[in-house]
């Protein structure tokens, strides 16, 4: 199927040609090397001590202002926009002036990148600007640019549909550098997290994400094959049992930044592909587990805002430690009023039921109770709370509760009604492992296909011994969503996942003239940039009426212009 270029991409793909016939390379190979940034400029350029006086900065075109001999241009780079000056005489100090006149007048483009040589100075409104004595061209931008436009205060046409900017982000990322600053404050996060556990003595490492059992959590896997092997694998849904295996083997602490994958739905805090953190802690338990995440959790903050605090939506929170701590015994009392404390699986069903939750046979009582905390409990913990002492269906890896063994050793951090941390005092019997595995295969039996598989070689290095152990694992696209006050996973991910992008099949003569359109105007509609029969459905019929004027003209069209009613008759 053939592609119609609209007439924007035709005409730069003409300007290319046309560099190229000067003997200008628009995609050339050789280093260009920078030695200033737009944002270093702009802060630290002071006119009085004259400085920057040769500086090479590389960037987009981002707007325009041709004048006769001289112009001003903007230059986007990594760090932001600052503007440019650039004069014929001084780009082209020879009789040739076609760098000038026809390089930069009418070959170049918005969205361009270029190299600048030259100098800083001061316009007369008390810009700073660079002067430009040498041009470079970098590289052609062969599809136009979103054009988003400002003035008093406000913006047009702004390029802000969440399904284009997540699609595209390269261009999202061009025309919203705002949204950079997401980024940033994201890796800013891991490399405070992971300092933060250096400093403490702890050590960084890699486990399979190819898994022959998916193990370390209840989630749906993605499933895959290995050829050689003949074997199924799995896409990881968790590390923790590899990582538990480490502390075995002799470390005192590992951690490790995992990308998780999990067969499940897709929402606005719920990416298929996702990165969580988990560390693993010899000799230590969960309450000491909650102190460290506390004293963490301050740092990481204020490494990444510059303060503990931090805005989400509506609501103000704040990091600092100490946080709350309730059981999920106690949670679920003081919202229901009903206590699960010695309750069957049946009495919990019926209890669910009575409170409106959508509940069925397949769940087992772990399941039943963590369907009540979520509805009706968890989402009134706005600041970071511990919700602690989860029942012992609830946790097939935890260690059982000192005090009371229907209950384990466990807590998960709740912000503004979500999970961001999940610990516990690991589980290193091997014998009560092995029967948690067992009642997990039997819920699979029973239809739960999120329960646990049986890992065999996991219980065997258990047999081995483990050490009193505590882990910690942390959702990072969550948390980064906190700290940067974005309701939507897909803002703080570069490339979330998407529904494949529909492909419009290009309309062809037939396709415009059972739309009631005449061949003899499809050239002309097609030059105009509609080359499917939806993108003319979702432009605005009097804009095409009016522009269809011109473009007869220059098509040099012999026939009579349509009128008005007949234009918007194509559009119904």
């Amino acid at each position: 199927m053939s592609t119609v270029l609209s007439e924007q991409e035709q005409l730069r793909r003409q300007a290319m040609q046309s560099l190229l016939d000067m003997g200008i390379e628009p995609f050339p190979a050789n280093e260009f090397v920078v030695n200033a940034h737009a944002a270093d400029i702009l802060e630290n350029y002071d006119r009085d001590k004259l400085n920057y006086k040769n500086i090479t900065i590389a960037g987009r075109i981002m707007s325009r202002r041709v004048m006769g001999s001289a112009s001003f241009f903007e230059i986007q780079d990594s760090t932001g926009r600052i503007q440019a000056y650039i004069k014929r005489d001084d780009v082209c100090p020879d009789e040739n002036k076609d760098l000038y006149n026809v390089v930069f007048k009418k070959l170049l483009d918005i969205g361009d990148i270029v190299g600048v040589k030259g100098y800083v100075f001061t316009t007369q409104t008390e810009a700073i600007a660079v002067h430009v004595e040498e041009l470079t061209v970098l590289s052609k931008s062969l599809r136009p640019l979103p054009i988003v436009k400002s003035a008093e205060g406000k913006t047009f046409d702004a390029f802000t549909d969440p399904e284009q900017r997540y699609r595209m982000r390269y261009v999202d990322l061009i025309v919203n550098p705002a949204n950079k600053d997401i980024f940033v404050k994201r890796t800013k996060l891991f490399n405070a997290m992971r300092q933060f556990f250096n400093d403490a003595g702890y050590m960084e490492v890699e486990t399979p994400v190819l898994q022959s059992i998916p193990g370390g959590a209840t989630a749906r896997p993605f499933i895959t094959h290995h050829n050689a092997l003949d074997i199924p694998l799995y896409l990881r849904i968790a590390n923790e049992l590899y990582l538990k295996r480490l502390i075995v083997g002799g470390f005192d602490g590992v951690y490790e930044f995992s990308k998780n994958f999990r067969n499940e739905g897709m929402d606005r805090t719920h990416n298929p592909e996702f990165t969580a953190m988990e560390i693993y802690v010899a000799y230590k338990d969960y309450n000491w587990m909650m102190d460290f995440t506390e004293r963490l959790l301050e740092y990481c903050a204020v490494a990444v805002n510059g303060t503990t605090e931090a805005t989400f939506g509506e609501h103000k929170i704040d990091f600092r430690a100490p946080y709350k701590r309730i059981s999920m015994t106690d949670s679920i009392k003081e919202f229901t009023g009903f206590d699960i404390t010695g309750k069957t699986e049946d009495e919990i069903r019926v209890a669910a039921k009575g409170m409106g939750i959508d509940v069925n046979e397949t769940m087992g009582k772990g399941k039943l109770i963590d369907e009540i905390f979520g509805a009706k409990c968890e989402g009134n913990y706005i600041q970071p709370t511990f919700i602690t002492d989860y029942p012992k269906e609830m946790s097939p890896l935890t260690k059982k509760h000192r005090d009371n063994p229907d209950l384990t050793e466990r807590f998960e951090l709740m912000v503004c009604g979500k999970e961001i941390a999940n610990a516990y005092s690991e589980l290193n019997d091997p014998i009560d492992q092995r029967e948690r595995f067992e009642d997990q295969l039997r819920l699979s039996e029973k239809g739960d296909d999120e329960a646990m598989f049986i890992d065999q070689d996991f219980l065997r290095s258990l047999e081995y011994g483990m050490p009193p152990t505590s882990g910690l694992g942390i959702g990072m696209d969550r948390l980064i969503m906190f700290l940067t006050n974005n309701a939507s996973i897909q803002e703080v991910l570069f490339f979330p996942q998407m529904r494949p992008e529909k492909v419009a099949k290009v309309a062809d003569v037939k396709d415009y003239e059972e739309q009631g359109i005449p061949a003899e105007w499809v050239p002309a509609l097609q030059k105009m940039g509609f080359t499917t029969i939806e993108a003319l459905k979702e432009a605005n019929p009097n804009k095409v009426f009016n522009d269809l004027g011109g473009m007869r003209k220059k098509l040099k069209l012999e026939v009579a212009m349509p009128s008005k009613e007949d234009v918007l008759a194509w559009f119904n």
